[in-house]
């Protein structure tokens, strides 16, 4: 069992035994599933609508290295900069030497899961350069110290007493103020490094090849925020995040708000096209953009898995997964929780120490149903199992155990060959980590097959 395995098991079986953590997620969650289908009512067809998504992503996907090739045509005539990272420590090092260069020491950065692939608020800290997060959930947990627990909603495991008390003791907050009055606490601080930032950093929803864009949609306006009040702007973007043309945008946007949040569509919606132009009034001065590989371009290698890449992270599937409602996004372990992220992770990182995670699921197939662009997911996991096990990543218990199954199966005489109490002792023997939290399985003393033949037996006499 590799180290990322013990773990996670250790996490999950803390947190699905806490019935306080259960309660939190599960009541926010339930706020999103009553409003997600009030969300889905402005679709004529939302079926037709997530299909015409998966078609243009796939279109998108297979035609990834031109269009990419494109967006930087686009985008540096307009004299942003665009920098081609093949690893994390690519994507650190160019963006430390842009701070370096820019004598930076604040960041303001709005939400990114990109950047928490990266790391990157703990890589700027240990250069001496202070990174804000500007979201309020990404700043909640960045005051705790913790990852964000959810691809949309950061600290979702909270509620608003957490909250409260976390203000008082990072902030010097009164104690127990209400979530409005929390709010403006948080606004109050953000307002002020927004001014004292010498760069912004945003991440991509959409990569849009067609215009030289970058669109970035939020409810805050704190991204908006970050790319416009400070000289220099970054942007991190996947290289999987393009979409073939910005009039793509009237299906994309209503979709992933829908699908996340229930909304028609985020307060804001912005599209990143370079530094402020001759004439214009705002904007920076300079503009980054860095478009990140990490691991994506096995996926895109993998013919089978590809389409994972198709995700707009809407957060869908972690709102309705039972496994992640139970175990909660941190039991993970990796930036990409509940199923999307078990589906990628073991690509981006290693099969060998990830593929755990395939395992992690009841395959109910409830994910798949819930993807705003029908990926899916239940086979994609199974696929992950297959490659697991056709690459050698299982051990030779389990293998001899699997040999001794088929071997059982195959031979009717062998089954009952055996009583109901050598199979039982003979199962839970085995399968000590199916009975740890389970009651021992007990098999009949007689089999179907051999009641079937007395049943018959004793008919014909």
């Amino acid at each position: 069992m590799s180290e990322n395995s013990a773990s996670f098991l250790a996490k999950s079986t803390i947190k699905a035994a806490d019935r306080e953590h259960r309660r939190k997620i599960n009541f926010n969650i339930s706020r999103y599933n009553a409003v997600v289908p009030l969300g889905k009512q402005q679709f004529t067809n939302v079926h037709l609508a997530r299909e015409m998504a998966k078609n243009a992503k796939w279109q998108a996907i297979e035609t990834l290295d031109k269009q990419l090739e494109t967006f930087e045509a686009k985008i540096t005539a307009r004299g942003a900069k665009v920098i081609w990272a093949e690893t994390a420590q690519q994507a650190l090092d160019e963006i430390l030497k842009i701070c370096k260069a820019k004598n930076c020491s604040t960041i303001v950065k709005s939400k990114s899961m990109v950047t928490e692939e990266l790391h990157l608020n703990k890589f700027l800290a240990k250069n001496n350069i202070e990174s804000v997060e500007t979201d309020l959930g990404e700043y909640i947990q960045q005051l705790d110290g913790e990852p964000p627990y959810h691809i949309v909603t950061p600290a979702m495991h909270k509620n608003k007493e957490d909250v409260a008390r976390l203000f008082t003791e990072k902030l010097g907050t009164a104690p127990g103020l209400n979530p409005s009055q929390l709010t403006l606490v948080a606004r109050q601080k953000l307002r002020e490094k927004y001014v004292q930032a010498e760069i912004g950093i945003t991440g991509a929803n959409f990569i849009l090849p067609d215009i030289g864009g970058i669109a970035v949609t939020e409810n805050e306006g704190n991204a908006r925020l970050s790319a416009a009040w400070p000289k220099t702007h970054i942007v991190i973007a996947g290289i999987e995040k393009v979409i073939p043309s910005y009039k793509d945008l009237a299906l994309f946007w209503p979709l992933l708000s829908t699908f996340g949040t229930g909304q028609k569509v985020t307060v804001y919606n912005s599209i990143f096209t370079g530094p402020h132009q001759p004439g214009e009034k705002d904007g920076p001065e300079e503009m980054y953009v860095i478009l990140l590989d990490n691991g994506r371009t096995n996926i895109l290698a993998n013919t089978k898995a590809r389409e994972s890449l198709y995700c707009i992270r809407c957060g869908a599937c972690l709102n309705a997964c039972p496994v992640y409602k139970n175990i909660g996004g941190h039991a993970y372990g990796t930036t990409y929780s509940g199923p999307i992220g078990s589906v990628i992770t073991p690509h981006l990182r290693g099969m060998g120490e990830w593929k755990h995670l395939s395992y992690a699921s009841s395959l109910c197939g409830n994910c798949t149903e819930v993807c705003a662009v029908k990926i899916n997911l239940h086979e994609l996991l199974l696929e992950n199992r297959q490659e697991a096990v056709s690459d050698n990543q299982t051990s030779f218990v389990e293998k001899m155990a699997w040999k001794f199954w088929k071997r059982a199966m195959m031979h009717r005489w062998m089954l009952n060959s055996a009583s109901g109490s050598t199979k039982s002792w003979v199962v839970n023997a085995f399968g000590k980590e199916w009975t740890k939290h389970r009651s021992d399985l007990k098999f009949p003393e007689k089999s179907f097959s051999q009641l079937w033949k007395e049943k018959n037996k004793n008919s014909n006499s």
